[in-house]
């Protein structure tokens, strides 16, 4: 019966240690210029001495006007060999201890910040429907600017094979920009990018493609997939499904099942705190409390595919991950704020040290329980929901500088943290650029 403890070997030939994965996380420790800094290094050697089969790396962006956050780093064009060194110091503190590291290569699309660019980019001109004016309308991409991001991925790629990264991931999940492609709530292009399921899957391919041109057929290529958009007119699981049999044929290394989008965040176990029109009915309770979010999307994609899966999201318990890969349901499990908060759990997990990782995350929340979106209080449920994950972003800060999480630090106080330090990174940002 597979464990998390068993070991897992890819489509490509490579073997992982075992079953547990690193969810991909936003780490914001890149510099003003968006290179990699010795923070990646101290943080990911933390995480490579914790036991994880696969560490993922938060979005690593392909064009430094359309980031997920200032902090991002920037793979783009030729590399400075600072940039060069900092990226192989990340890779070969990451991969310590027989682990994994793979870089997450993304690029986001209508979901830059206008902190970031008042004008974003993406497969059309449809507005980002989020309260406030965080997100400006965004311009549709050219033809010729869509064949241009196909080249900054498979750039980016080689680049991170060249440097010491065992593997990457194509995200194209939580509408970022390739995820944008693949809904047609988002994407009313009528040319060969857009219209039907296949032409709006072309960009995730052709990415695919010619990432694998680059970087040969012994290393890892994964993409991060939406089960589904959870938004009327998006996305869809049955879209999902197609998509999941063609990756398939590409020969793709790992599939992981995600959902949501900015607009509907169940990617951090949310659901429509803006009360959209357009978005798909609520979770129920039911649902909500269990533990593997995207679970119940994997059984159809399984039947039609036989490349390996990781679902991420929920997962809390050895018995739940365990029964999980027990019943097939997937081939790796990922987790990703329990290590923020003990960067040695997925080790104590596998030695059966413990049974639940990040028990304590219940008890942080603003006022006496949880606020859902029909409740009066629904700025309430938006400081819970960010704040808690402003909580766990300051922790990866914290390792970064080389010291141990800050478990004691309230909700309220990390929002503002986590806000204020999003505010220096963007002057710090643009100061950069502007100046470049």
């Amino acid at each position: 019966m597979t464990t998390i403890n068993a070991p897992l070997t890819l489509p490509c030939g490579v073997v992982i240690n075992n079953r547990i994965c690193k969810g991909a996380m936003t780490e914001g420790l890149a510099d003003a210029a968006n290179c990699a800094t010795t923070k990646h290094a101290a943080l990911y050697g933390r995480w490579a001495r914790g036991g994880t089969g696969i560490l993922l790396t938060g979005n690593v962006q392909v064009d430094h006007r359309y980031l997920e956050r200032p902090g991002n780093v920037v793979i783009e064009g030729e590399q400075s060999d600072a940039q060069l060194t900092a990226l192989r110091e990340w890779a070969k503190a990451g991969t310590a201890e027989g682990t994994q590291l793979w870089m997450q290569i993304s690029h986001a699309g209508r979901q830059t910040p206008a902190a970031v660019a008042a004008t974003p980019v993406g497969p059309s001109a449809v507005q980002l429907q989020m309260p406030g004016a965080a997100f400006g309308t965004p311009r549709a991409l050219s033809s010729e600017e869509i064949v241009d991001v196909i080249a900054r991925f498979a750039h980016a790629a080689k680049v991170a094979q060249d440097t010491g990264f065992t593997g990457v991931q194509v995200h194209a999940a939580h509408g970022y920009l390739v995820s944008e492609f693949l809904s047609p709530d988002v994407n009313q292009r009528d040319d060969e990018w857009g219209g039907s399921l296949e032409n709006r899957a072309r960009l995730l391919l052709e990415i695919i493609r010619a990432i694998r041109q680059e970087v040969g057929a012994a290393f890892p290529i994964s993409v991060k997939l939406n089960s589904a958009d959870f938004q009327k007119g998006g996305f869809s699981h049955a879209d999902s499904i197609q998509v999941a049999q063609w990756l398939n044929a590409e020969g793709l290394d790992l599939l992981e099942l995600s959902g949501g989008t900015y607009e509907q965040p169940k990617l951090v176990g949310l659901d429509n705190l803006t009360n959209n029109p357009k978005l798909a009915e609520v979770r129920k309770d039911s649902t909500i409390a269990r533990e593997a979010y995207f679970l119940q999307y994997a059984d159809a994609i399984r039947a039609v595919t036989d490349m390996p899966l990781l679902v991420t999201g929920g997962f809390r318990s050895r018995t739940g991950m365990d029964a999980a890969l027990a019943a097939n349901a997937c081939d790796m499990v990922g987790i990703g704020r329990p290590l923020c908060a003990d960067p040695d759990t997925s080790k104590k997990l596998l030695l059966g040290n413990i049974e639940e990782a990040c028990a304590f995350e219940k008890t942080l929340r603003i006022g006496p329980g949880w606020f859902g979106p029909n409740s009066p209080f629904l700025l309430m449920a938006g400081l819970n929901g960010w704040g808690q994950q402003g909580w766990f972003c300051l922790q990866l800060i914290e390792m970064g500088e080389g010291r141990e999480p800050i478990l004691n630090l309230g909700v309220f106080a990390a929002f503002r943290r986590y806000q204020a330090n999003e505010t220096s990174a963007a002057k710090a940002y643009h100061a950069h650029w502007q100046g470049s």
